[in-house]
């Protein structure tokens, strides 16, 4: 079987549909990009899991599949909510366990953004679940050895990614660093604490939204950390925050039918421009229990004008060693971001 052969697209017909146009807007009021991001996720994630099961399907009609990371979705084009929008998906690679399912989102044949979903296949043996062999796919024509050959290049880059993210302050960071806390012991401060740009919220986790058996449904858990996170963009940027990047997330934990979620919301970062948010979603079981991390998700946005024109932002100052750490990664990330950006103009 050849990844040709999994394709499977979707189109949201907002062009024809005013209510399905309405449930994914922000506002009523006519704003560029009005886009309800969260909800794009969510819809991206369940086509991922469809086109993932179909396949396991295939080896073992009882197997499951969950979705186990998001790699990092950059957003190219604001969505126009007035046209159709097509999600086109395919596996890319095939693995013992997982597979990667690739993700265009497109109008009128505009690459808005690419979305790598790794999906893990599983099946309940004796009441407990275990991760089930998969036949691998045959790559026959050019660009399907290129996709292959992507996603191998993504799971290395993003080992590599995490190893620098962990290494010390060079000496232009650690300069930075050292100047955003002297600026905290002027007499006349009145910059933005980062210890002061912290959020909580709790969220029960009920029937409606079990997706596998007794788990709660991944898409749904990042659309309201999106949400938390846009809500909480909006308390610091003078203009309007709108999404633009979808960093890499890791689902820890599954979450089950009664777990209490809480999200905990941090801006991390500023730069000229953007701003980076991450929420961490530790579960709690119905008993008390258990406590775990579930996941880690940062995303990033940028304050624009009524046109869409980039605007300042205030700068955040870290005070303590974990808010230094944070700052530094969404730091070097943005860096890597620009690299990215200068990669693909034109």
């Amino acid at each position: 079987m050849r990844p040709l052969d999994t394709s499977k697209s979707r189109v949201l017909p907002f062009g024809s549909d005013p209510n399905l146009r309405r449930r994914f807007m922000i506002t009523d009021e006519e704003i560029p990009g009005n886009m309800r991001w969260g909800r794009l996720l969510e819809e991206l994630d369940k086509l991922a899991e469809d086109i993932a099961l179909e396949y396991v399907h295939r080896i073992n009609e009882q197997a499951k599949v969950v979705t186990a990371a998001i790699d990092d979705i950059m957003l190219r084009t604001p969505v126009d909510i007035e046209k159709d929008l097509n999600l086109k998906a395919r596996i890319n690679y095939v693995g013992r366990t997982s597979m990667e399912v690739g993700i265009r989102v497109d109008q009128e044949g505009e690459s808005l953004a690419s979305c790598y979903f790794t999906m893990v296949a599983r099946i309940e043996e004796n009441g407990e679940a275990k991760s089930l062999p998969i036949d691998s796919l045959e790559y026959v024509d050019e660009i399907e050895k290129k996709r292959y050959e992507a996603a191998i290049a993504r799971r290395q880059d993003y080992r590599e990614q995490m190893d620098a993210l962990q290494k010390p302050p060079s000496k232009e960071e650690y300069e930075m660093l050292r100047e955003l806390h002297q600026a905290q012991e002027s007499p006349d401060f009145d910059g933005l604490l980062v210890g002061d740009l912290v959020r909580g919220n709790w969220e029960r986790m009920f029937p409606e939204q079990e997706n596998v058996p007794e788990k709660i449904f991944g898409g749904y858990v990042i659309r309201r950390a999106f949400e938390l996170a846009m809500m909480h963009a909006e308390e610091i940027t003078p203009d309007r925050p709108v999404f633009v990047r979808v960093n890499r997330i890791n689902f820890h934990q599954p979450v089950r039918i009664g777990d209490k979620l809480d999200f905990t919301s941090r801006v991390t970062y500023t730069g000229n421009t953007s701003l980076s948010i991450e929420i961490s979603i530790e579960r709690i079981s119905r008993d008390q229990v258990v406590r775990a991390l579930s996941n880690v998700c940062i995303f990033t946005f940028v304050n624009v004008d009524e046109e869409m024109n980039p605007k300042p932002l205030p700068e955040v100052h870290p005070t303590t060693y974990a808010e230094d750490e944070r700052y530094l990664k969404a730091h070097r990330r943005r860096k890597d971001h620009k690299k990215w950006k200068e990669r693909t103009k034109g």
